[in-house]
């Protein structure tokens, strides 16, 4: 195979609408066999058809192409033009698609609400047994205090904060829990809401929220987990905080490593625990905090891939002199096999 007939394919390929899926080499090479016949055909007839090509060019009143116009075959939905005509935007929810970690995603329903339009929203998606996924991608909300509530016959999903998906960057994978004895289909509705009254951070600053634009793209996905478990990249580093000095730290890969603990003396200053994770379930990774077997907190884990690192540290009340033990336990219901979390657990001290 030259560059040359990877060049013929492409062009006969130019103008035509993205196949379903991608070009495999047989059809490729068979597409090479079809255009050298053509040519040994074209060849075979040049000179005749050069006379023809020069008489039908030059008849008067025959507008001449120019030197940059493209012919578009007309196809269903697509009105045909001269000239290369803008890329179309990809589907920010596509029928089917592999995540980072191996998991392959197929898109069972889609719906969509939006401020401007219908804030509510159904799709009904058949029960295959595997586990399912709400995906969302929001649009003109970056400021906004916007969220989609979603639930199953007209009952919460899950508990939170999966039963809230808020309005932020990016793609967003929700767990959907299927309530036991729900049948052969279920129906999935979502609703915009605002979840947040006042204002919204932004640049330091609180201003007020900006819902006017806030659309929401959302599917609902059956997956299949990964045949072997592809381990994500370490979290950044820890930092030192404002007000905080980090004191110590612990890391480890989720299902393996499922707990962790610290033993802190009490210097008259409150402590502070927080963790960051990595890995396309990470933010579902539950963490509960207990200080000497009484609960302390509990809260998910935060994705940092840049600005300032996501954490929300609460105090936790060390008397002075006493030794206490700090425990965090992780769960993650339902859990994702072969998808593995990398996580690190940061303890801050007041300085």
């Amino acid at each position: 195979m030259t560059v040359q007939d990877l060049r013929d394919v492409l062009r006969s390929h130019g103008e035509g609408p993205a196949p379903a899926n991608p070009v495999r080499n047989e059809q490729v090479r068979a597409r090479i066999r079809t255009i050298r016949r053509r040519r040994r055909a074209v060849a075979a007839g040049a000179a005749l058809s050069a006379v023809a090509v020069l008489s039908l060019a030059f008849l008067p009143g025959r507008a001449q192409p120019g030197p940059d116009a493209v012919a578009v075959a007309p196809s269903p939905g697509r009105t045909s033009t001269q000239g290369a005509g803008p890329a179309q935007r990809p589907d920010p929810l596509p029928e089917a698609f592999t995540a980072a970690d191996g998991a392959e995603y197929r898109r069972l329903g889609a719906a969509a609400v939006a401020a401007g339009g219908s804030r509510k929203a159904t799709v009904t998606v058949p029960v295959t047994g595997g586990p399912l996924d709400v995906a969302a991608v929001c649009s003109g909300g970056v400021r906004s205090s916007m969220g989609v509530r979603i639930r199953i016959g007209g009952k919460p999903v899950s508990a939170a904060p999966w039963d809230l998906l808020p309005c932020g960057k990016g793609r967003l994978l929700a767990p959907l829990t299927v309530p036991a004895g729900a049948g052969e289909r279920i129906r999935v509705s979502f609703e915009l809401v605002d979840r947040l009254r006042g204002c919204v951070a932004a640049k330091g600053s609180c201003v007020p929220p900006e819902n006017g634009k806030v659309a929401f793209s959302l599917a609902v996905y059956e997956w299949a987990p990964p045949e072997r478990p592809i381990e994500p990249p370490a979290p950044r580093a820890l930092p030192e905080l404002r007000g905080y000095r980090l004191a110590d730290s612990r890391t480890g890969t989720w299902p393996r490593d499922r707990s962790l603990a610290f033993d802190v003396l009490g210097d008259g200053k409150p402590v502070a625990i927080d963790q960051i994770c990595t890995g396309d379930v990470a933010p579902r990774l539950w963490f509960t905090i207990k200080v000497n077997d009484r609960l302390a907190s509990r809260g998910t884990c935060a994705v940092w891939t840049s600005g300032p690192i996501p954490l929300a540290l609460a105090d936790l009340e060390v008397p002075k002199g006493r030794k206490v033990t700090i425990s965090v336990k992780l769960s993650m219901s339902p859990e994702a096999p072969n998808r593995p979390v990398r996580w690190s657990v940061g303890l801050w001290r007041r300085r």
